[in-house]
């Protein structure tokens, strides 16, 4: 399997990779959904841990539908997943957050790849967040849910016209997994030794 620095193009999830966000994505279900009984909430953050590619939008739905067994319209979901961006906004502008390897390689080589973020985190939040720690202009484009990832990596892939043999995905979670096989891409998985023995593993960019 070639290195990851022979793709032309590459494209990155967030959370986990970029940022280590997701604890505090967690901390914001919990606020959220802190008027239900803790055990449910539990169960919540598990899938959420397990499943970091989802966005906030299948996983508020999963706890109503599938944890509590309870119908939820499309307009709760909305106004739960506004709260939580209104949560994240005020904890995720914070430097402190980035993940130092990924974000020096990211620095050091924007101008050899064409690299784009696809991440289920919400994309106006996710413009805001990239926008305000500086890391905007080292990416083609940055995209985010409520559109689903496969969807996502798709629409990269054919508004710019790429070979799919020349892109690759780095990802944390088996969401990223199943979305580079949904898209007959090469899938590289960081900083989630869980994927090490399926797949090509970065261990480090510090080659």
């Amino acid at each position: 399997m070639k290195n990851i620095t022979e793709y032309k193009v590459i494209l990155w999830d967030f959370d986990g990779v970029i940022m280590d966000s997701m604890p505090i994505r967690g901390r914001g279900f919990e606020e959220v959904l802190k008027e239900y009984p803790q055990e449910q909430v539990a169960e919540l953050l598990a899938f959420h841990e397990y499943n970091g590619g989802l966005s906030r939008y299948v996983k508020f739905r999963y706890f109503f539908e599938k944890i509590r067994g309870q119908a939820i319209t499309d307009e709760q979901v909305l106004k739960m997943t506004e709260r939580f961006s209104k949560i994240m906004l005020s904890l995720l502008i914070d430097e402190k957050l980035l993940i130092i390897d990924s974000v020096n390689f990211i620095k050091n080589n924007w101008k050899n790849h064409e690299m784009h973020i696809v991440s289920g985190s919400d994309g106006k939040e996710l413009n805001y967040i990239c926008e305000a720690l500086g890391l905007a202009q080292y990416f083609k484009s940055i995209n985010g849910s409520p559109v689903p990832k496969n969807e996502l990596v798709k629409n990269v892939i054919k508004i710019n016209s790429y070979d799919k043999n020349i892109v690759a995905i780095i990802g944390d979670s088996i969401n990223d997994f199943d979305a580079a096989n949904a898209n007959d891409i090469s899938f590289y998985a960081y900083n989630n030794l869980s994927l090490a023995n399926e797949n090509n593993y970065i261990y480090s960019f510090n080659y």
